[in-house]
């Protein structure tokens, strides 16, 4: 751990660059961080934290007498404390690298990697030891109810990560994953994703073939059964692995599942062994799926499966995760951070398995480097296809994006009407809630998709219902 180390973060409000600084302030040291855009619920955060922020990146702000300097994947070699980073001399290094040194060394790092439900799955996971008194650490981004936080501070053996593959910092493109010294890993599912710095799927793949390859020989890694786009990928493993899943031919089985108001149970067999009945607190048969390698993680751990069970009925989940943000006259406004096809299926999916009897709104915003691209111009719309209406919001900053590159709005709601569905492109914000307030009907969800904050559509809405 380090200790009574001055520590400068560039770029300190990102979600992860913020829970590294209070997890390094909790260990001892002294932290100061800058970025251009300081704001709630991250600048109070910090504040809380007693962690000082300068605004704005200015040459003059890198303090000359620090001990370490963390250097935010957002900031270009150019960026004037890049700059000056280079020219003082300091030992620098990326969010991902300071983590592995401080937090994961001597420890057991539990990895959860793959294209979808990283952010719920180790959420889950580190509940789940936090539940059985395992008293983990925990980085992950997004904001864990339970907690009411991001990150936690370890006080026993496990830290639990939530494995990015997106590319470190300018001076390594490298993925974050590769930083995380993984003794154990969940790995959700492999997909093309991140069209701004990955070209094909084999690239992707090639990382994941990196990452699987420095797992601890003596830990284990645990796949989702179908092994999509997994070739050439596993068989760099040098540890255990297990699959999970609802194939017969899963070693982690899920069997019997059901959901009933808010609640999937379900039996998880373990090569043929009934290991017993399980429920959390959660929609859709993704989320169980999730569910099942955490317990199969859980009891390779060591941890009964009663206490287990416990654990995860106290789960209150993710914030932007299929979360309530309010109802109104009985119209209910969600928010879910699904912005890849397969994950908006999955989403839309578990909403209309959920709630059978109300119609579903599926408001999207393409913001993501990957939507905003034509890389799945077929692909999304047919992802939103279960929906009952569709509105589509403008291309977030489509400005950064080559004309030729972008995402077609226009044809993808003519796709999705030559499908027979009732969809719209209404590009402004301010239009969808007059849109919607003037068109839905109690009994309606309005599921609001987007990667961002889409400029507080979800309030705004519940203000004028």
């Amino acid at each position: 751990m380090p200790k009574n180390k001055s520590i400068y973060i560039i770029a300190v409000c990102g979600t992860g660059m913020s829970a590294l600084a209070g997890l390094l302030k909790k260990s001892g040291c002294c932290v100061v961080g800058s970025d251009a855009n300081i704001y709630p619920p991250v600048s109070d955060l910090l504040i809380k934290y007693g962690i000082e922020v300068k605004e704005g990146y200015k040459k003059e702000n890198v303090p000359l007498d620090a001990d370490l300097i963390i250097v935010g994947n957002a900031i270009p070699k150019t960026n004037p404390e890049a700059v000056a980073t280079l020219e003082s001399g300091i030992r620098y290094v990326s969010f991902p690298e300071a983590l592995g040194e401080f937090f994961l060394q001597n420890r057991k790092s539990l990895v959860v990697a793959g294209t979808h439900g990283k952010t719920t799955t180790s959420s889950l996971l580190a509940w789940m030891l936090e539940g059985t008194d395992k008293k983990p650490g925990f980085l992950i981004g997004g904001w864990l109810k339970n907690f009411d936080s991001n990150y936690g501070y370890p006080e026993g053996d496990y830290f639990v990560v939530e494995g990015d593959e997106y590319d470190t910092a300018f001076f390594d493109k490298g993925p974050k994953f590769l930083h995380y010294r993984p003794y154990a890993s969940i790995l959700t599912g492999i997909e093309f994703d991140h069209a701004d710095i990955y070209d094909s799927l084999e690239q992707i793949q090639n990382n994941f073939r990196k990452f699987v390859s420095i797992i601890n020989p003596k830990g284990f890694l645990l796949v989702e059964d179908t092994k999509k786009n997994m070739e050439n990928v596993l068989d760099a493993a040098s540890c255990q692995i297990e699959t999970y899943g609802f194939s017969e031919n899963a070693d982690w089985r899920i069997q019997n599942y059901t959901h009933s108001e808010g609640i999937g149970t379900f039996n998880l067999i373990h090569k043929q062994e009934l290991i017993g009945n399980f429920s959390i607190p959660m929609i859709g048969r993704h989320n169980v799926q999730n569910t099942s390698a955490v317990i199969a993680m859980g009891l390779k751990s060591g941890i009964g499966p009663d206490e287990i069970n416990n654990a995860l009925a106290k789960f209150k989940g993710v914030k932007r995760r299929q979360e309530i943000v309010g109802v109104k006259n009985d119209v209910i406004v969600m928010d879910d951070f699904a912005h890849h096809p397969t994950a908006i299926a999955l989403t839309i999916d578990a909403v209309k398995e959920a709630y059978p009897n109300r119609r579903v709104w599926a408001v999207f915003e393409p913001r993501s480097a990957t939507s905003r691209r034509n890389s799945f111009q077929n692909e999304l719309p047919e992802s939103l296809v279960m929906a009952d209406k569709v509105v589509f919001a403008k291309l977030f900053l489509p400005d950064k994006i080559k004309q030729e590159n972008r995402f077609d709005l226009e044809a993808a709601v003519e796709d999705l009407r030559n499908k027979g569905k009732d969809a719209y492109l209404i590009p402004e914000v301010e239009d969808i809630i007059d849109y919607i307030v003037n068109n839905s009907k109690p009994g309606d969800i309005i599921l609001i998709m987007s990667s961002g904050g889409f400029d507080n559509i979800h309030r705004k809405l519940l203000d004028r219902l």
